[in-house]
C-alpha cells in the first residue's frame, strides 16, 4: 500500500524537483530534473510550461537591443510564453517574484529606446513597472520629453510614484492624468488597488451624474474637493493641463475654499456661481455641505 501510495505521487514529487531548481535560477538543475520527470511519464502536462521556464533561464541578459524589432520579439517570447507558464505552475506571488529579474533584464537592454506611442509597452518604464522596480520605472519616465503631457508616461509615473511614495503624494498625478486621459485614469485605479481612493471612487460613482459633455472621471478630482476640502493643498500641485472644464471645475473649487478659510463671504456668491454653470452636479456636492 505505502509503495503504490508512492508510485501514484511520483509525478508530483518530479515535478517539484524541477520546479524546486528553478526556484534557486539553476538553469542546469532544473535541465536534469525535467529530463527525469519526461523519461517516467512523458505525457505530463506540466513538461512544456517548465520547459518554457528553464529555456528562458538559459538566455540571461543579452546586450542592448539594437531597434525596437528585437525588443518587440523578446517582449512576446516573456509575456506570451514565459509569464503564462509561470503563473500556471506557481501561485501569483511566486510567479511574479520568479519574473521580476526576467522583466528587469529587458527594461535594462530597452534603456536606450526611444518612448514610441504606437508601441509603449517596449519603454523601459513600463518594463521597470512589470518588475516591481518603481524607482527605476519612475527614471525612466523623466526621460520622456513632456511626459506630463502624454497620457501613458503620465499613467507610468503616477504608478511609479503612487508605489515609493503613497497616495498622499500622488493625488496632483492623479487629477492631471483624470483630465488628460480619464480611460487611462480608470485603467490605473484597479491597478494601484489603494484601499480609500477605491473608496472615494466608489462614491463618486454613486453619487456623480455628469451632464455626458466630459467623462465623469474627469470630474474626480473637482469632486474630491466637495468630499474631502483637506486635501486642497495636494491637488494645489497639479500642474496646469489644457483648461478644459474639469479642471477649471477644480480650479474654482480650490479659490472657493480659500476664500471660505479667509471669511470672504462677499466674494463667494460670484464664484459659486460660475461653478453651478460650469457643472451643476458638482455645484450640488459643494453646497451640500455649506
Amino acid at each position: 500500500m505505502q509503495l503504490d501510495i508512492f508510485d501514484d505521487s511520483r509525478d508530483l514529487m518530479l515535478r517539484n524537483d524541477v520546479l524546486h531548481a528553478l526556484e534557486r535560477r539553476d538553469a542546469a538543475a532544473a535541465q536534469l530534473a525535467w529530463q527525469q520527470l519526461q523519461a517516467a511519464y512523458a505525457q505530463d502536462e506540466a513538461l512544456p510550461l517548465l520547459q518554457r521556464l528553464i529555456g528562458a533561464l538559459h538566455h540571461p541578459d543579452a546586450g542592448p537591443f539594437a531597434d525596437a524589432a528585437e525588443a518587440s520579439t523578446a517582449l512576446h517570447a516573456l509575456r506570451d510564453g514565459t509569464v503564462p507558464a509561470a503563473r500556471r505552475l506557481w501561485d501569483a506571488t511566486t510567479a511574479d517574484a520568479w519574473l521580476a529579474p526576467l522583466w528587469a533584464g529587458l527594461a535594462r537592454r530597452a534603456a536606450a529606446l526611444p518612448y514610441d506611442a504606437a508601441a509603449p509597452d517596449l519603454h523601459a518604464a513600463a518594463l521597470w513597472l512589470n518588475a516591481g522596480d518603481f524607482g527605476a520605472a519612475a527614471h525612466a519616465v523623466t526621460g520622456i520629453a513632456s511626459w506630463r503631457r502624454i497620457p501613458v508616461p503620465l499613467a507610468w509615473m503616477t504608478e511609479a510614484r503612487h508605489r515609493l511614495d503613497g497616495l498622499d503624494a500622488s493625488w496632483a498625478l492623479l487629477a492631471e492624468l483624470a483630465w488628460l486621459a480619464p480611460q487611462r485614469f480608470d485603467m490605473l485605479l484597479p491597478r494601484l488597488r489603494d484601499p480609500l481612493l477605491t473608496r472615494l471612487r466608489r462614491q463618486f460613482d454613486a453619487e456623480f451624474e455628469g451632464d455626458g459633455q466630459e467623462p465623469d472621471s474627469a470630474w474626480f478630482p473637482a469632486w474630491l474637493l466637495c468630499e474631502k476640502p483637506a486635501l486642497a493643498p495636494r491637488l494645489g500641485q497639479a500642474q496646469s493641463g489644457l483648461q478644459r472644464a474639469p479642471e477649471q471645475a477644480m480650479r474654482l473649487l480650490l479659490d472657493l475654499l480659500h476664500l471660505e478659510r479667509q471669511g470672504r463671504q462677499h466674494d463667494l456668491p460670484a464664484q459659486r456661481r460660475r461653478l453651478r454653470e460650469l457643472q451643476p452636479a458638482l455645484y450640488a456636492a459643494y453646497m451640500k455641505s455649506r
